[in-house]
């Protein structure tokens, strides 16, 4: 039996966003190692920069010309790093970080909430608006990469769920030494990985209509939201802990993106 092409970009933007719950759990219930959340996110942004390069932004130039390749990578970038400016201030700054950043933003925000109001608040809209930030340009990826493609993009995927892993894994771990309860950490990232799966098949059945030109702006502003993302949280939550091997382990993730993405 075949399933129809969007329920399968659903199902793999599911898969790769489980990685998210998966890390979430192992992140709030075990003691992760810092250096090895760490590694696991440098090699993530290889893995995912090396995605972006070869099978993104090529797709994207040959479908709809530098231009709107050009437009859409720079709008993405540029849309991304607005919202993460405006969450930062809000409280979402460290919500990749595993280790007492996110208990001491959550009560920087609490005093100026206090100060403001004479009431009591806390950072959580702003982690949960932070997580879809960053997860919901990856996922569309998935389903716009099945535009491209006709099938899945195994490498997509496999470069999404490494990249959702350490995020959850981080962020959980974080969250737990915030004081936030179980059930609102999981819940949360239960949420978040449901909404990626909905967001790669809205990039499969809502871009299939459209023409190359606005396929392609729609593959670049995806592509730059996520290439801004790695290097606005990714790679320096990995380089605060793994320091001088960052650089060598975020190689080791291009690489092997380049040698899956060969053999496809």
């Amino acid at each position: 039996m075949t399933f129809p092409m969007w329920a399968q970009a659903g199902f793999w933007g599911l898969v790769s966003g489980s990685a998210l719950l998966l890390g979430a759990a192992a992140g709030y219930f075990l003691r992760v190692p810092q250096r090895l959340i760490a590694a696991i996110m440098a090699f993530g942004s290889g893995v995912l920069i090396a995605t972006l390069s070869l099978e993104l932004m090529e797709e994207a130039y040959h479908k709809g010309g530098f231009m709107a390749t050009a437009l859409g990578f720079l709008g993405g970038a540029a849309a991304f790093t607005l919202a993460n400016w405006l969450l930062a201030r809000h409280g979402a700054k460290h919500r990749k970080r595993s280790g007492e950043h996110q208990q001491q933003e959550r009560t920087a925000v609490q005093q100026g909430h206090t100060e403001a109001s004479g009431g009591g608040d806390d950072n959580s809209l702003a982690l949960a608006i932070g997580a879809l930030l960053d997860g919901i340009p990856e996922s569309i990826v998935i389903g716009l990469s099945m535009l491209a493609g006709g099938g899945v993009s195994v490498v997509a995927v496999v470069a999404i769920f490494l990249s959702n892993l350490p995020e959850g894994l981080s962020s959980a771990s974080g969250m737990r030494k915030a004081g936030r309860p179980a059930r609102y950490v999981l819940l949360l990232w239960a949420g978040i990985a449901l909404i990626s799966g909905l967001a790669s098949l809205a990039g499969y059945t809502v871009f299939s209509h459209f023409s190359n030109e606005v396929v392609a702006a729609t593959m670049a502003v995806s592509a730059g939201a996520v290439l801004a993302m790695i290097a606005d949280t990714m790679i320096p939550e990995a380089f605060a802990v793994a320091h001088n091997f960052t650089g060598f382990i975020t190689v080791l993730g291009f690489l092997v993106s380049f040698f899956l993405s060969k053999m496809e």
